[in-house]
């Protein structure tokens, strides 16, 4: 089935219609104006960072990996294991300790493996289709999960969908690499942040719309709504893998990909030889705090005006809402200084978690925490967006060729490594005082915050 898809995928790109190519490239003329107008391009093609004969497909390849990969950001919000698929198994009669585990393999097990994927996907000239396959496998996945919950309950249903859901990370972690390295080889320096940004940005408009839906649908209990979520993801990422595959990538280098295994223990040592890579690696990992703080912000809420469930719509539709405001903002900033980003929004992240601490050990009006809450959740939101489009950038730009993938490679997996540690740690912390817990995470977020201050420039 494999084999026959990318043979589906590659005939589709060669009868690509030649006379509506725009500037010399094998895409369409009115995909350069779209360019144009999204990637601020009407000062002359920029080819920063990539071959020329890439250059000339850039208005192309900027086009089918927005569509793409805001459709696959749009299946992570329907299909989300903070939101969607706790709902799906509490329908089904799963048991609590199935929930806990949801979130850590989830992210954990999409970056762990990267460094041993990271060896695979170097044997690869043309990348793109280790997103393509990886995101089909994510696709069966998910339409698997959703017929389990409609035929299992209880404990066989979590069991196949965190069987089903360790299948999901691992695909993404081979997408997560591929993306990465294709993006660097397509799509040219001061035009990756404002992509990404975009991206962001769509995404987050559909989210928005997501919590209001939830939101009037926050008292009807049925199966059958989250698993139409489920399928519905489902159904993006197909019609994003489509999308990636219309992307005209250029073969590109192929060494070092002789021995996986060998190969992925042998680029560990990058963190001990590459001195701005191993202070990247840490600013990264200090600033987890801005995506692992979100639930506890969500139980002092619940505390404070006593129903999560009734907000939890609100909460949705305010992280989506922040994104597509704030995503072009740090896109296009994230072009000139994406260390500054990054550093800029660490701060941001800190700061509010600290009023949160603050403000939970304060007597405070009901109807001010009404407000407080879901304002909080907005500034995180925008916070995490601009620490993740400026790690994300700077990573891209701070590499080339098969070393960008080592880099995405290895870094993910250590973050994996530290997600899993900083989740017990977390825990244990929480058992204590979930005030504890966001005040650990702020001071770690202010430390990365300061240390990427120190990070060499790499935009621009």
């Amino acid at each position: 089935m494999k084999a026959s898809l990318l043979c589906f995928f590659a005939m589709s790109e060669q009868h690509k219609p030649q006379s509506e190519a725009g500037s010399g490239g094998h895409h369409p003329a009115w995909m350069d104006s779209v360019y144009e107008r999204l990637a601020e391009d009407d000062e002359g093609r920029v080819c920063k960072d990539i071959s020329e004969e890439a250059c000339r497909e850039t208005p192309g390849n900027f086009f089918y990996t927005l569509l793409s990969n805001t459709l696959s950001n749009i299946a992570d919000r329907l299909a989300s294991a903070k939101t969607t698929l706790p709902w799906l198994l509490l329908q089904v009669g799963a048991p609590a300790w199935a929930l806990s585990v949801l979130v850590p393999i989830r992210e954990s097990g999409s970056m762990l493996p990267q460094m041993f994927i990271g060896a695979l996907v170097r044997r690869q000239a043309v990348r793109k289709w280790v997103w393509v396959g990886g995101g089909f496998l994510q696709a069966l996945a998910l339409m698997a999960m959703g017929w389990s919950a409609l035929v299992l309950e209880g404990l066989p249903a979590a069991i196949a969908v965190i069987a089903l859901l360790v299948v999901f990370s691992l695909a993404r972690g081979a997408c997560s690499v591929a993306y990465k390295d294709v993006l660097g080889k397509t799509i040219p320096k001061t035009r990756r942040g404002r992509l990404s940004g975009w991206i962001s940005s769509i995404s987050g408009l559909a989210a928005f719309l997501t919590g209001l839906w939830l939101g009037f649908l926050q008292d009807t209990d049925s199966l059958w709504i989250y698993a139409g979520l489920i399928f519905l993801a489902a159904g993006a990422w197909l019609l994003a893998i489509i999308s990636y595959s219309r992307i005209i990538e250029f073969p590109g280098a192929t060494e070092g990909g002789a021995n996986g295994f060998t190969e992925a223990i042998a680029r560990l040592s990058l963190l001990r030889e590459d001195a701005p890579f191993r202070s990247f690696v840490i600013g990264r990992a200090l600033a987890m705090g801005s995506g692992l703080v979100a639930p506890f912000y969500v139980a002092l809420a619940r505390d404070d005006l006593g129903s999560a469930a009734s907000l939890l719509g609100i909460f949705i539709a305010a992280e989506g809402l922040a994104g597509l405001i704030s995503s072009p903002f740090w896109g296009r900033w994230a072009d000139r200084s994406s260390r500054l980003v990054f550093a800029a929004a660490c701060g941001l992240s800190a700061a509010l978690s600290f009023a949160v601490v603050f403000w939970s050990l304060s007597p405070m009006p009901e109807l001010a925490s009404q407000w407080f809450y879901p304002l909080v959740f907005f500034g995180l939101g925008v916070a995490h967006a601009g620490v993740r489009l400026g790690r994300k950038t700077y990573l891209v730009d701070m590499a080339g060729g098969n070393k960008r993938t080592d880099y995405v490679a290895v870094s993910n997996t250590v973050i994996g490594a530290l997600l899993l540690l900083t989740g017990l740690l977390g825990a244990l912390a929480a058992a204590f005082s979930v005030q504890l817990t966001i005040g650990l995470l702020a001071l770690a977020g202010v430390i990365g915050a300061v240390l990427s201050l120190r990070w060499k420039e790499v935009s621009g």
